[in-house]
């Protein structure tokens, strides 16, 4: 299998642990966020030194890397925001727009041109999404639910640019230096939301807050950056789909939360589609490389 498309299925499997560990810390969901990215970015400087990779964490990593830290920060705090007003699920089901929104930027914009294969996929699991979510999407008219819309679509935004900013990011900026400084600068944007929580951790929170900054923190935001480097954001974002179903999952492995038929059609729906657009990414990739072989034997 292609490296890269691996990197983004473990990214949105690492990133779907976060709700089963954020019940588990028993915190609140400002303060993990904050482990999370903190403890990310702690780790990733760790690993560089230990590497002696030094230079990397020390080199300059451009605008672009600080903005889209930013982003990852704004999509996390105005997701929570949006769920003090509107249900979860109208807060959900507006949040994974995300990567379809991504993807028209990146035909647009980038020249990252959709195919009809592409276009499919991401509606086939965009309707499966929505078939896990029931198709609950309840508008109940009040001023609350606007404001929490509202949110909900400055939260999607902001998921969306990350995912385009990466791709912008040139390729001299090394993918660690580039996904350390992306949660330092996120976690950094959480850190007054957190001290405003004033949350006091003891005993075992410490240990799930330290595995929120290992698993969804360190490991799934550096593949993230990794396979956005190399993916077009059309597979990226078919393959982002799987993050929701860990959700589905972990909820009904740890916590006993049950799946009816329509559920599990929709997550069937979504790990098709993600097979199939890894296929066909992987096709392509080795329809390529014996052209671009061809042509540097023959220059």
């Amino acid at each position: 299998m292609n490296p890269h498309i691996l990197a983004a299925i473990l990214a949105a499997v690492f990133m779907g642990t976060i709700g089963a560990i954020s019940i588990y810390a028993d915190v609140s969901a400002e303060t993990v966020t904050f482990y999370r990215l903190f403890i990310g970015a702690v780790l990733m400087a760790g690993f560089l030194l230990f590497t002696g990779q030094k230079d990397k964490m020390l080199a300059w990593p451009g605008l672009k890397v600080l903005v889209t830290g930013g982003f990852l920060a704004g999509f996390v705090v105005f997701y929570i925001v949006a769920m003090s007003y509107t249900t979860m699920a109208n807060a959900v089901m507006l949040l994974y727009l995300a990567p379809v929104t991504a993807s028209i930027t990146a035909h647009f914009f980038m020249g990252e041109r959709l195919t009809g294969s592409s276009t499919a996929l991401i509606g086939v699991a965009l309707f499966g999404f929505a078939m896990m979510m029931e198709f609950n999407f309840n508008l109940s008219g009040r001023m609350e639910e606007a404001v929490g819309l509202f949110y909900a679509l400055c939260a999607m935004l902001c998921y969306a640019a990350f995912i385009v900013t990466n791709r912008l990011i040139p390729e001299q900026v090394h993918v660690l230096t580039r996904s350390g400084y992306q949660m330092l600068v996120g976690a950094l944007c959480m850190l007054p939301f957190m001290l405003q929580q004033g949350d006091s951790i003891v005993g075992m929170q410490w240990g799930w807050l330290v595995t929120a900054g290992v698993v969804p923190g360190f490991l799934a935001i550096m593949l993230a950056v990794v396979a956005l480097k190399a993916l077009p954001t059309a597979t990226y974002g078919t393959l982002a789909y799987l993050e929701p179903i860990t959700v589905v999952a972990l909820g009904w492995f740890l916590f006993g939360q049950s799946l009816n038929t329509l559920q599990m059609s929709g997550c069937a729906l979504i790990i098709v589609s993600g097979v199939i657009q890894a296929v066909l990414s992987q096709r392509d990739a080795n329809f390529q490389q014996p052209i671009l072989t061809t042509r540097t034997n023959h220059d």
